[in-house]
């Protein structure tokens, strides 16, 4: 099953995240990842699609989120791609500082880094966010 793509273009609704995490597991379970792998993986894809549909899209249903899944026999690689203005990884606060503990908010980038490989975030160049994740086979 090596270069399979499986591509998700989907409305910028909080509804849209289940969606995106069940296609996932989906291909998480068909590449035998372990249950622990398939756990990390749904909650990376979890925390992408939320931020790219909530902070990106600002549930603005006119722009879709958009998602690719590409296993390279060795890897699977996901993106999350979404049409809002822009997004700077280092403006997040670090959740374990003890100041951060108690917000409601700014894990996500942490969970991402450390269920998956590799995580990166890149301005598309016809806008908006695209974050990168791998989880190697």
């Amino acid at each position: 099953m090596t270069n399979e793509i499986v591509e998700l273009t989907l409305p910028s609704r909080i509804e849209a995240i289940a969606e995106a995490t069940a296609a996932a597991a989906k291909i998480a379970n068909r590449l035998g990842l372990s249950e622990t792998a398939i756990y990390g993986v749904d909650l990376a894809v979890r925390e992408a699609v939320t931020n790219a549909v909530v902070h990106g899209n600002q549930q603005d249903e006119t722009k879709p989120v958009e998602i690719t899944f590409i296993n390279l026999a060795m890897s699977l690689v996901i993106t999350v791609r979404d049409k809002g203005n822009g997004f700077d990884p280092t403006s997040v606060p670090d959740p374990t500082l003890s100041e951060n503990l108690l917000n409601p908010t700014g894990r996500g980038l942490l969970f991402m880094r450390t269920f998956m490989d590799e995580v990166e975030w890149t301005a598309h160049p016809g806008g908006g966010t695209v974050v990168r994740m791998t989880k190697k086979l």
